[in-house]
C-alpha cells in the first residue's frame, strides 16, 4: 500500500488538548499541542488539521465577515480579486503595455487564459461554490471544457450586435462575462458561509 492510500497518523493526545481548547485561536490551540505533546508546530499543525478533515473537530473564524459587502472585501473571496486582478493585467497588458517582446508573450499568455479557462472556471464556481463539490481536477478539465463552448458563443453573439468580432468588443465581452459570474460565485459562497456560521466547532 502507498503511503497516499494509509490512513493518517493521529496521535490520541491531541483530541483531547483541542477539545479542552475549543474556543481558543488556531495558533494557540497548535502551540498548547506542541507544548504538551512535544510535537514540532508543524506537526501539531498537521495534527489538527487532519482532525478537521475527519469531522473530529470543526475550524471556525472567531469573527467571521457580517454581510455580503464585508464578505466580499475579505480572504473568503480572494479568488475573485485575484481575478479581477488577472483581467485588469490582460487590459494593460493589451491596450497599455508595448507591442514587444517580452510584453507580447506576456500577451499571449494572459489571452488564453482569458479565453481558454476563466470564463469555464468562472461557470463552475458559480454551480458548485463548495470546495468538496468537485475535485480539483475535475474543476480544471471542466473549466477548460467550458470556456472552449463560452468563447465561441460569445463571438457568435457578438456577430449579430454592430460591434461585430473584434478584440474590443470580444475583450469586454468576456471580461463582463468572466466577472458577472465571478460575482455569482461570490454570492453563493456567502449564502453556504452565513448557513454554516452555527454549526458547532466540535463533535
Amino acid at each position: 500500500m502507498t503511503e497516499e492510500n494509509e490512513a493518517p497518523e493521529i496521535d490520541p493526545r491531541v483530541l483531547p488538548i483541542v477539545q479542552d481548547n475549543i474556543g481558543n485561536s488556531i495558533f494557540d490551540v497548535v502551540s498548547t499541542i506542541s507544548e504538551s505533546t512535544g510535537l514540532r508546530i508543524d506537526q501539531a499543525a498537521r495534527q489538527l488539521y487532519i482532525l478537521d478533515q475527519l469531522d473530529e473537530v470543526r475550524l471556525r473564524d472567531n469573527e467571521p465577515p457580517r454581510g455580503m459587502i464585508n464578505f466580499g472585501i475579505s480572504v473568503y473571496s480572494i479568488r475573485f480579486w485575484v481575478i479581477l486582478s488577472t483581467l485588469l493585467a490582460t487590459f494593460i497588458i493589451i491596450y497599455l503595455a508595448p507591442q514587444v517582446a517580452p510584453y507580447s508573450w506576456v500577451r499571449i499568455g494572459l489571452g488564453f487564459i482569458v479565453v481558454l479557462f476563466l470564463p469555464g472556471s468562472a461557470l463552475i464556481e458559480a454551480l458548485y461554490p463548495k470546495k468538496d463539490d468537485l475535485e480539483e481536477l475535475e474543476r480544471f478539465a471542466l473549466s477548460v471544457g467550458l470556456s472552449l463552448a463560452l468563447s465561441p458563443l460569445v463571438g457568435f453573439v457578438l456577430n449579430y450586435t454592430p460591434w461585430g468580432i473584434r478584440l474590443d468588443p470580444i475583450i469586454i465581452a468576456l471580461s463582463l462575462l468572466i466577472f458577472l459570474l465571478e460575482a455569482v460565485a461570490v454570492f453563493q459562497k456567502y449564502q453556504y458561509f452565513v448557513m454554516n456560521l452555527e454549526l458547532v466547532e466540535s463533535r
